[in-house]
Parts: C-alpha cells; sequence; structure tokens
C-alpha cells in the first residue's frame, strides 16, 4: 500500500506493508546480528494489504485503517463516489500525516469516523457499497 507523508512541509511517498495482524511488533532477541547483507531477503505474499483494505471477513467493500492514530480530515461524504487511489481522509501518528486512498472504486456508504477521532490499526473506517 502506497502512503504519502508529510515531514517538516516536504511529502514522501513510501510502500507499507503490514508485518503482523494484530498491529504488534515481535519481540527482537538479543545480539548480535548478522551484517545486513547477510538477512535473506523475504518473498513477497501474493495477498497484498489493498486486498485487505478492499473486503473484510465478510465480503463487504471497506477500507481499514493502516496505523493507529488521529484522524485529522475526512475529505470524503456518504453518497460520494471514489475512484482508487482518491483521497479518503488524512491520519496522524507520531506527529506525522498519512494520506488514506480508496483502495479501489466504488460509492461510499458509511464513513465510521470523524476529524478528531482515534483510530486503531485495521478498525474500518470507511464503507463502500
Amino acid at each position: 500500500m502506497k502512503l504519502q507523508i508529510t515531514v517538516e512541509g516536504k511529502i514522501y511517498e513510501v510502500e507499507v506493508e503490514v508485518l503482523e495482524e494484530d498491529g504488534v511488533m515481535p519481540a527482537l532477541s538479543p545480539g548480535p546480528y548478522p551484517p545486513a547483507g547477510a538477512m535473506p531477503h523475504p518473498v513477497p505474499d501474493k495477498r497484498t494489504l489493498a486486498d485487505n483494505l478492499w473486503k473484510n471477513g465478510d465480503g463487504e467493500r471497506v477500507c481499514l485503517s493502516p496505523i493507529t492514530g488521529l484522524v485529522i480530515k475526512v475529505n470524503v461524504a456518504p453518497g460520494q463516489s471514489v475512484e482508487k487511489n482518491d483521497l479518503l481522509m488524512v491520519l496522524e501518528a507520531m506527529k506525522m500525516e498519512s494520506n488514506v486512498t480508496a483502495p479501489g472504486a466504488g460509492i461510499v456508504r458509511n464513513i465510521n469516523v470523524g476529524a478528531g477521532d482515534s483510530v486503531k490499526v485495521n478498525q474500518v473506517i470507511v464503507e463502500f457499497e
């Protein structure tokens, strides 16, 4: 999933992936660690984060929060038609803003959060028809 992050007025596009379903990082074992070049690169999973954002376990089309944070701005309204990658809302975590974009084209059925609300990782924030 691509996110746009603003740091000190500069905009960066980053690609992120969820490593753990519950949002908790695994505990690190004490070193020594091998050199970075010696670490094997994992084979990417065919299932992408965008797939997880677009459908929940019930097959409903939804957008899940990619991070734990605070809703700064909501850019859509119920009944509004959106295209893939349209800006849905802006979240803030650790003084960094992250844009949440539509995982696919659709019509917004419900927005479950508003400006000032706290959200958790994988919380349903927007539902689509």
